[in-house]
């Protein structure tokens, strides 16, 4: 017998005596835990993963993995970290390349040293149905999924998944995302304040988003001024972009189908200008990014004439698409015969875009909710100068006042990026050099801006 299997026999039966004294609903996670993962190097941590069904009638069934914290995790709060698209996904976008332990290199998988785990307990989740491992026995459950749908089903996810888990239901919660999270993430949080008036079950304490969704026309809208201040398009074009066609138009027309031949001149004008050879989720960046990271689906529908060009290897699809991480993961293909990054078979309703939720936040705010909204500065898909102004106006609109004035903040010797704070509750901030996966591009400041923000610290002021 493989010291593998003998250790698997160890743990479970350790486990399973354990649950003699912490009650019955703690055996359900056994099922789940993780002895290794392919290729992994050793850990002092526990993983998780499986699933999580959140309609018995249709059997639409939720994926997560679950890494606890490197050090001490009974003392360390819960993170719910949810990717965007809609449609991408949290696992092989947030936990495999982006803030979680590990990252796939060949056949193996290497240590993130700048890992979220290192700080909390990270949950990621595959939502909605359709994406990456989570499945509906009734393919009609694909069509038509909504903002609506999706905040409720993760709703149930974590009632259930706190009955797997209930040493973690009193525990403080964080929920975090970028991109369509935007949606995604006060959503959720605004039905679990309204679950929580009929029973306290979530002790939610903190939000987060990176690079989001709030408000469709300003976020958009903002591309044409980041373009041509980092000399991406013309003094003409520019003018065309924001008097003739500006962005929201023209996604409003694109998803309605029917784009005007106006908007369809000055998108071809925009695209030949900035180029299909510059990474719009970086700038900056010289390298292709892989389809890992094509996650902002809806963000960016292909212009006109535009031909989308990816890397070739996808390391994290590669390990993902084993047959020996599926079985360690606990993971099945459903109605599909490969993990993809980012949902083939999910029809979303794609005109939910356009739904505000910036107000939503302004709701977690009154409710006392910490919120933290940042960007990467590198991103011109939803750049900061969107999301600085909407913080700004709610900032206003609450009457809050200014508590940390506009300044830099540094990681080590270097400035991190800048940071603005309202009422000690309302909090925005750059990542100076990152692109829209910004714990992707620029992990060590990340994680000092996710410390920051779980502490309720403000970020260094000096170093």
């Amino acid at each position: 017998m493989s010291s593998l299997r003998w250790k698997t026999m160890a743990m479970a039966l350790a486990l399973s005596q354990l649950c003699l004294f912490t009650g019955v609903e703690a055996f359900l996670s056994l099922f789940d835990i993780i002895p290794a993962l392919p290729g992994q190097p050793p850990v002092s941590f526990q993983q998780y993963s499986g699933y999580v069904t959140v309609d018995e009638k249709n059997q639409k069934a939720l994926f997560y993995y679950f890494a606890e914290a490197e050090i001490d995790p009974f003392s360390k709060p819960l993170v719910l970290w949810l990717n965007g698209g809609p449609g991408c996904s949290s696992l092989g976008v947030g936990a495999f390349s982006e803030n979680g332990p590990f990252r796939p290199s060949g056949q193996i998988l290497v240590k993130n040293e700048y890992s979220w785990n290192r700080e909390a307990n990270m949950l990621y989740l595959e939502t909605p149905i359709g994406v990456g491992f989570s499945y509906s026995t009734d393919t009609s459950a694909y069509v038509g999924v909504n903002d609506k749908i999706t905040a409720r089903d993760n709703l149930v996810f974590l009632q259930k998944w706190f009955v797997k888990f209930p040493q973690y239901r009193n525990r403080s919660l964080y929920i975090t995302g970028e991109s369509y999270a935007g949606h995604y993430v006060p959503q959720l949080a605004q039905l679990m304040l309204q679950f929580n008036k009929k029973q306290n079950l979530f002790n939610l304490k903190g939000v987060a988003l990176g690079n989001p969704v709030l408000e469709f026309a300003t976020d958009f809208n903002s591309r044409a001024e980041y373009f041509w201040s980092h000399g991406l398009i013309s003094d003409s074009t520019y003018k065309m972009f924001t008097s003739v066609c500006n962005y929201s138009r023209y996604v409003n027309e694109y998803f309605r189908g029917s784009v005007s031949s106006i908007c369809s001149r000055v998108m071809s004008q925009v695209g030949r200008e900035t180029s299909r050879f510059v990474d719009k989720y970086d700038v900056t960046l010289d390298v292709c990014i892989s389809s890992v990271f094509a996650q902002p689906k809806v963000l960016s529908p292909q212009q006109v004439g535009e031909s989308i060009d990816v890397c070739v290897e996808d390391e994290t699809v590669n390990y993902l698409n084993r047959r020996d991480v599926q079985m360690a993961l606990h993971a099945r293909l459903v109605g599909v015969n490969r993990w993809e990054v980012c949902s083939n078979i999910l029809d979303y309703e794609r005109l939910d875009v356009e739904i505000p939720t910036i107000s939503i936040v302004g709701e977690l705010i009154k409710a006392g909710i910490p919120v933290l909204v940042y960007s990467g500065d590198q991103d011109s898909v939803i750049p900061l100068t969107g999301s600085r102004t909407l913080v700004q106006g709610l900032a206003e609109k609450l009457g809050l006042k200014t508590t940390v004035p506009y300044r830099v903040w540094f990681e080590g010797k270097q400035v991190g990026g800048w940071t603005q704070v309202y009422g000690n509750v309302l909090s925005f901030a750059t990542i100076r050099g990152a692109s829209h996966e910004a714990p992707f591009s620029q992990p060590e400041r990340s994680l000092v801006l996710f410390k920051a923000f779980l502490d309720s610290r403000p970020l260094p002021e000096a170093f």
